[in-house]
C-alpha cells in the first residue's frame, strides 16, 4: 500500500460497531444558548494500527468497549497522538514506534513507503472543523499530507512534494489579492499548530483560517491523559507544584493545595469519596511531615485516621479520578492554552481501563460524576471499559462497541 493520502470525505464507520446511548450533537448550555467551547467530537482512523475506515462520536462522557484486542486502548492513544501535535510536538516524540501504527496488512508501495491517517472534528464557535492527517511510517516518519476544513472548504492543505527535502509545501485559504498563500512548512510538525505563527490576519479568508485552526488546536491541547497507579499514590511525596501528574503518584502534595483553595470543591470529593471508599469518611486531608514530605489521610471522624496506603487499589483509582473530575486543568499537569478563557475551552480526561479495580458500586458513581461535569461543559471524558453493560441508561454517556 502506497502511504495514504489525506480523505476529501470523512471515513464511514461500520454502523454496527457504533452505538450511542445519547445522541451526538451540538450541547445547548445548562442555562441555554449554543455552547462554544472548542472540543472534539469525533475521532477518525481511516487507517490505524487495527482500524480502517472507522469514525467514532464522542460526546461529554465516551466509553469505548470491547474484549481485548478490539481496539479500545489504539482509538484512545490515537487521541492522545492528535493532541500531543496540537501542543507542538514534533512526530518522532508522538510515534516512537510508528510501524505500529501502520494497520498490519498494508503493503509498501515501489518505493517502500507505508503509513497510517487519523483525524478529528473539532466544535466551537467555528462550528465544525476537520483536520485530517496523513503520516509516512516507512521508510523516514513524516507528514504528508493535512487538510483543515471547514463547511466543505479547505483553508489549509499540505502535500509532500520533494521527497529530499524535509519540508511540504502548504497552501491556505487567503481570499485577498490572491486566492491562496503557498509556502513550505516543516514535515514533522502539525501545520495547524504552526499557522497562527504564520497567517497575518489581515483578511476575512485569514481570519477564517485563523479561528478554524485555533478552534482545533485549543480543542486539541486541552487533553489530560490519566492512569492512575495505585502502588505510586500510597507512599508520601514531596511537596512541589501541586499538579497532578498522568499516574496521579504525587496525589497528596494536590490535596495539600487543593483542599485550602477551593473548599467547595473539597466538599464534593469528600462526599463522592463517601459513596466510594469502605467505612466513615468525614473529611480527606493531607498532613506535612517532618522529612518535607506530605501524606493523605481519610478523617474517618471518630478520631481515626486512615492513611492511604491502607486503602485498596480500587478505592484510590477512585479518588484519583474523581479528583481530576471535579478539580479540572487549573490543578493538573495539562499544557491547557492560558490565552483562552474558560467559556472557550473543556478539558478531556483521557483514562484507559475506567472502571479497572473499581467495583459496581464504584464505577457507577464515578460515571455519575463524569457525566455531571460533562452536561456543565468544563470537563469531559473518554475512557476504555471491556464490558459498558453496566453503563446503559446514564444519561449523557455515548458508548462505542468495539469488535476484534
Amino acid at each position: 500500500m502506497a502511504v495514504p493520502s489525506v480523505s476529501v470525505e470523512p471515513p464511514a464507520a461500520d454502523a454496527s460497531a457504533v452505538t450511542s446511548l445519547t445522541a451526538v450533537t451540538a450541547p445547548a448550555r445548562p442555562g441555554g444558548g449554543v455552547d462554544v467551547r472548542a472540543r472534539v467530537t469525533e475521532l477518525r482512523l481511516s487507517a490505524f494500527a487495527g482500524h480502517r475506515r472507522a469514525g467514532f462520536p464522542l460526546g461529554p462522557v465516551t466509553l469505548f468497549a470491547g474484549r481485548s484486542g478490539s481496539g479500545k486502548t489504539t482509538a484512545l492513544a490515537a487521541y492522545e497522538a492528535l493532541a500531543r501535535l496540537g501542543g507542538g510536538a514534533p512526530l518522532g516524540e508522538v510515534f516512537p514506534d510508528p510501524a505500529a501504527c501502520v494497520p498490519e496488512r498494508a503493503r509498501p508501495d515501489a518505493e517502500g513507503r507505508r503509513g497510517f491517517r487519523i483525524g478529528c472534528t473539532a466544535d466551537g464557535a467555528e462550528g465544525p472543523v476537520r483536520l485530517d492527517i496523513a503520516v509516512q511510517a516507512e521508510p523516514a516518519l513524516r507528514i504528508v499530507g493535512e487538510r483543515l476544513t471547514v463547511d466543505g472548504t479547505v483553508l489549509l492543505e499540505t502535500a509532500l512534494r520533494d521527497p529530499g527535502r524535509r519540508t511540504v509545501q502548504a497552501a491556505w485559504h487567503t481570499a485577498g489579492s490572491a486566492p491562496v498563500t503557498r509556502a513550505p512548512l516543516p514535515d514533522d510538525r502539525l501545520g495547524t499548530a504552526l499557522l497562527p505563527l504564520r497567517v497575518a490576519g489581515k483578511t476575512d479568508g485569514q481570519r477564517r483560517v485563523l479561528a478554524a485552526a485555533e478552534q482545533m488546536v485549543v480543542a486539541l491541547r486541552s487533553v489530560f491523559p490519566c492512569d492512575p497507579r495505585p502502588e505510586w499514590m500510597r507512599a508520601p511525596v514531596p511537596t512541589g507544584s501541586g499538579r497532578l501528574l498522568p499516574g496521579c503518584d504525587n496525589l497528596a502534595d494536590v490535596l495539600w493545595r487543593t483542599r485550602a483553595e477551593c473548599s467547595r470543591r473539597h466538599g464534593l470529593l469528600v462526599e463522592a469519596l463517601r459513596g466510594g471508599c469502605a467505612g466513615p469518611v468525614a473529611d480527606l486531608i493531607a498532613e506535612p511531615l517532618s522529612d518535607g514530605t506530605v501524606r493523605a489521610l481519610l478523617d474517618r471522624g471518630d478520631g481515626r485516621r486512615t492513611e492511604l496506603a491502607r486503602l485498596g487499589d480500587g478505592e484510590l483509582r477512585y479518588l484519583a479520578l474523581t479528583l481530576v473530575l471535579l478539580t479540572g486543568p487549573g490543578v493538573l499537569d495539562v499544557d491547557a492554552p492560558g490565552e483562552v478563557p474558560d467559556a472557550l475551552r473543556s478539558l478531556t480526561v483521557l483514562t484507559d481501563g475506567f472502571d479497572r479495580a473499581l467495583d459496581p458500586a464504584q464505577r457507577r458513581t464515578l460515571l455519575g460524576t463524569a457525566a455531571r461535569m460533562g452536561e456543565r461543559g468544563h470537563v469531559r471524558c473518554v475512557g476504555a471499559v471491556s464490558d459498558a453493560s453496566w453503563a446503559t441508561g446514564t444519561e449523557g454517556v455515548t458508548v462505542v462497541h468495539l469488535e476484534p
